[in-house]
């Protein structure tokens, strides 16, 4: 299987992982259960899988946030609500969006198609030095076909997820860093950064100092070769990486797999409730693949 396309089965999965960031129901269900604000739930919906840690293990596993928005979140969620009610309410949530963003009866069909594979993908992927794909793997199932749909595409996610957040260390980048190398690479505002993952102007300012020390980028804020050729080359290692549970599963289920999420993740992505460009760095659908 060419690594490239695991870029392709990300970006469908990540589509239906997303709804868990941005749909309506997914949204309400953390301040249904007490959560104070949108980033306590954020943080603590997906941190939930690895049970009642500490600040200092979600930070080191988030990576790219600001260390003080996680310690803002992070132990008082787990006063507020339980990580087992926390994680029951996230899926119960998805699994409600999906449903109204697919169809009932389309979300339903895709989970009993596509499950068989997403179980097998999941089972030969490698736990080692992936800690947000280990916890998300170990997550009951839910009873319910699309919420556990949606339980396998977001861990499937944070296995790519946990690969480039190695990567990204292995090059010497810190959490602030790879925001501005990436919104420099890409032409996107760095306000989508700081304003989602806590940064401020004066913490972005430093991280671009660096970079440039490191000739990573030039003084007008522009990627120089070297800048462009390191994001390339963690992206396609990433890939590569991230390929290896699909290429045990085989190319033929691997291109059913991709077939089946299609339609879904193009009517997730169409209907609006997705930004572009987004934190994610998922792009829009017509150069998604």
């Amino acid at each position: 299987m060419d690594p490239s396309l695991a870029r392709v089965i990300w970006h469908r999965l990540e589509a239906i992982n997303a709804v868990t960031y941005f749909s309506p129901e997914c949204l309400e269900a953390p301040a249904q259960l007490g959560l104070r604000g949108f980033w306590m739930g954020y943080v603590a919906c997906r941190a939930s899988p690895m049970g009642e840690v500490g600040a200092a293990v979600v930070e080191a596993t988030f990576f790219n946030f600001h260390p003080a928005r996680i310690r803002r979140a992070i132990p008082d969620a787990w006063s507020y609500a339980s990580p087992r009610d926390i994680l029951d309410a996230r899926a119960a949530s998805a699994a409600a969006a999906l449903r109204r963003l697919v169809s009932d009866r389309a979300a339903e069909q895709l989970a009993a198609d596509a499950m068989p594979i997403l179980d097998s993908a999941i089972g030969w992927a490698v736990p080692a030095g992936r800690p947000l794909f280990a916890a998300n793997r170990d997550v009951a199932r839910p009873d319910d076909p699309v919420a556990a749909l949606w339980q396998a595409a977001t861990t499937l996610r944070e296995h790519r997820s946990d690969a480039h957040v190695a990567l990204l260390t292995g090059a010497g980048l810190d959490g602030c860093e790879v925001h501005v190398l990436f919104a420099a690479c890409e032409d996107v505002a760095p306000q989508l950064f700081q304003n989602s993952r806590g940064w401020s102007c004066e913490d972005w300012q430093a991280a671009h100092d660096r970079l440039r020390a490191r000739g990573l980028l030039a003084g007008d804020g522009r990627p120089t070769t070297h800048g462009r050729e390191l994001l390339a080359r963690i992206e396609r290692c990433t890939d590569e990486l991230a390929a290896s549970p699909y290429q045990r599963v085989g190319d033929e289920q691997f291109e059913r797999l991709v077939a089946l999420l299609g339609p879904a993740a193009a009517r997730i992505a169409a209907s609006g409730e997705i930004p572009f460009p987004n934190p994610m760095g998922l792009p829009r659908p017509s150069s998604s693949g």
